[in-house]
C-alpha cells in the first residue's frame, strides 16, 4: 500500500472517529427530548436524501447486483442502524452506546473477515485490538455493575447496531464501493422507504420541542452520520481495510467520553479516564503497526 493511500485511510479513520463520537453524544441528548427515536430517523433521512436525491442517477453503482445494494442498504448506518442505536439511548447512556455498538466492531468484522475470507488479523492488529476492548471494558465498568433490565435491552440494541455495521464494513471493502456509490445506496433507499411510514404511521414528538432543537439534529444527523461518516467509512475500509477501519471506530468510546463532558454533563470517574488512556494506546498501537 502506497503512503499516499495509507495518509487517506488514516485521516479517513480519524474523520470517522470524530463524526461517530458526536453522533454518540448527541443521539443521547436527542433521546433525551420529546423527540422519538423515530423522530431522530426521519430527521436524518430527510437531510441526506435531499443531498444524495440529484446525484442518485449518476452515482449509482449499475455494476452490483441486487443482492450487493439491499446487503449494503439494510446493514449499512440506515434504518435498522439508526433505529436500533436510538432505541438503545433511550435505555442506556452515551457511555454504553460508545463501549458496545463501537467496541464491539473489530471483533464482529475480524470474525467476518476470517468466516469469508480466511484472513485472521495481524498481531499488531490483536494487540491493538485488544487494548481497545479492554479499554472500552473499563469505560462502561460502572454502568454495567449498576445495571439493570433496561440497562441490558440498551446493550442487546448496542450489539445488534455493531454486527449490522460490520457486515457493512466487510461490504464495502470486498466489493470495492466508492464513496459517492455507498452514499446512494444507504441513503436513497433508506429513505424512500422510511420518511412515508414515518411521516403517516409512526409517533412524533417534533412539535413539542423548539424548531431550533429539531433543524440541530436533522443538520448533524443528516450531515454527519448521514454523509460525512459514509465517505469516511468507504473510503477507510477501501485503503485500510475492514478490520483496521473497525479497529479505528472503536476508539469512539474514548472520544465520546470526553465530548459528554460539556455537552451532558457526564465527567468520567477514574476508571473510566484509564479506559480512555487505555483506548488511546490501543489506536497508537494500531498505527504503529499499520506503518
Amino acid at each position: 500500500m502506497s503512503q499516499q493511500n495509507r495518509t487517506i485511510g488514516w485521516l479517513s479513520a480519524f474523520g470517522v472517529i470524530c463524526v461517530w463520537s458526536g453522533f454518540v453524544v448527541f443521539s443521547r441528548a436527542g433521546v433525551t427530548t420529546e423527540l422519538t427515536p423515530f423522530d431522530l430517523t426521519g430527521l436524518r433521512f430527510i437531510v441526506a436524501g435531499s443531498i444524495t436525491l440529484p446525484f442518485v442517477w449518476a452515482w449509482w453503482p449499475r455494476h452490483l447486483p441486487l443482492s450487493v445494494i439491499v446487503l449494503i442498504a439494510v446493514t449499512g448506518p440506515g434504518i435498522m442502524y439508526s433505529l436500533l442505536m436510538f432505541l438503545g439511548f433511550e435505555r442506556a447512556s452515551a457511555a454504553y452506546g460508545g463501549v458496545f455498538a463501537n467496541g464491539s466492531l473489530p471483533l464482529f468484522t475480524s470474525l467476518i473477515v476470517l468466516a469469508v475470507t480466511g484472513v485472521a488479523p495481524g498481531r499488531w492488529q490483536v494487540l491493538a485490538i485488544a487494548l481497545i476492548f479492554c479499554g472500552g471494558a473499563l469505560l462502561g465498568w460502572n454502568g454495567m455493575v449498576q445495571g439493570g433490565a433496561e440497562i441490558g435491552a440498551g446493550i442487546g440494541l448496542f450489539l445488534g447496531a455493531s454486527a449490522s455495521l460490520s457486515i457493512y464494513i466487510f461490504a464495502l471493502r470486498h466489493w470495492q464501493i466508492m464513496p459517492t456509490q455507498a452514499l446512494v445506496l444507504v441513503n436513497l433507499p433508506n429513505a424512500m422507504v422510511f420518511l412515508p411510514i414515518w411521516w403517516f404511521a409512526l409517533p412524533k414528538g417534533l412539535a413539542q420541542v423548539d424548531w431550533q432543537v429539531a433543524a440541530f439534529h436533522a443538520l448533524y444527523q443528516g450531515l454527519g452520520p448521514g454523509f460525512l461518516a459514509v465517505i469516511f467509512f468507504t473510503l477507510s475500509a477501501r485503503h485500510l481495510g475492514a478490520t483496521m477501519t473497525a479497529a479505528f471506530s472503536s476508539a469512539v468510546p474514548a472520544v465520546a467520553a470526553v465530548l459528554a463532558i460539556p455537552i451532558l454533563g457526564e465527567t468520567p470517574v477514574a476508571i473510566e479516564w484509564l479506559g480512555i488512556v487505555v483506548v488511546t494506546s490501543g489506536l497508537a498501537v494500531l498505527v504503529r503497526g499499520q506503518g
